[in-house]
């Protein structure tokens, strides 16, 4: 019996340690928890974009848990699930080379492009506004301006759960809420 008793607190301690250790490596465990694919690509867009690069891997989360050839019920494409027709609008406003909408939706270096661009662009709309501008990328800037100057919603984060659409709302908070842990997690890419 005593022999028993030793046994299941010596693994109750190895379950202590081993626990303990990975709250302590919580850095190694977060990242292991909330992985970061398509680094290089993020990064470099990100850099040339002037994007928080944790920023554009919580979009990519949220939009597409970076699946490359992503398709949703509405029919937005690739790893930043940017509409078709949004992309061949992208595409006329910069200089992207060779890229096409069909690359946008399978291609990582393609799809983060356009959509880094379109982050860029919504914040130049929203004057650097975080908040409306992640609501803008999911609904679109049209309805978040009508929104905003309808005054169903006033555009900030204290007040997402007054946004309209249950599936900006959500997707506003979700992102924010990968921004925040990958901020935690990363110190930078």
């Amino acid at each position: 019996m005593k022999r028993r008793v030793r046994r299941k607190r010596f693994i109750l301690m190895l379950v202590v340690i081993v626990l303990g250790a990975l709250f302590i490596r919580s850095d190694w465990l977060g990242k292991r928890i909330y992985p970061i694919s398509y680094q290089d690509e993020i990064k470099r867009n990100a850099q040339h974009y002037e994007l928080d690069p944790l920023l554009i891997a919580a979009i990519i989360r949220v939009e597409s848990n970076y699946r490359l050839t992503a398709v949703s019920r509405k029919g937005a494409i690739g790893i930043m699930q940017i509409m078709p027709d949004t992309a061949e609008w992208i595409l006329k406003q910069d200089d992207f080379g060779d890229i096409t909408v069909k690359d946008a939706g399978s291609q990582a270096h393609a799809g983060i492009a356009l959509g880094s661009w379109y982050v860029k662009e919504l914040n130049r709309q929203f004057r650097g506004d975080l908040i409306k501008s992640l609501a803008a990328y999911n609904a679109g800037p049209g309805k978040v301006r009508s929104w905003l100057e309808k005054g169903v919603w006033d555009g900030e984060e204290r007040t997402i759960s007054d946004i309209p659409y249950g599936e900006t709302r959500h997707y506003v908070q979700r992102v924010l809420y990968y921004y925040k842990k990958y901020q935690d997690i990363y110190e930078t890419l």
